[in-house]
């Protein structure tokens, strides 16, 4: 089964919550900034969709090997 990393760019990130009300599953506001719950993921889920809404494009899905 297939792992994923979560990475997100937090100087980038302009804390607007898409991300969190996208995938409140695995997205949480840290301050005025989004965090990932978890950085590594064995399912996608919504978590390509919660990446697809951020404006600024600061979050990366990677597929570990």
């Amino acid at each position: 089964m297939a792992k994923f990393k979560i990475t997100i760019d937090k100087e980038a990130c302009i804390g607007c919550g898409a991300c969190a009300a996208t995938c409140p599953d695995n997205f949480e506001m840290d301050g005025d900034k989004a965090k990932a719950k978890k950085a590594e993921v064995s399912s996608i889920g919504c978590n390509k969709d919660a990446a697809d809404s951020c404006p600024v494009s600061c979050i990366t899905i990677k597929e570990l090997k």
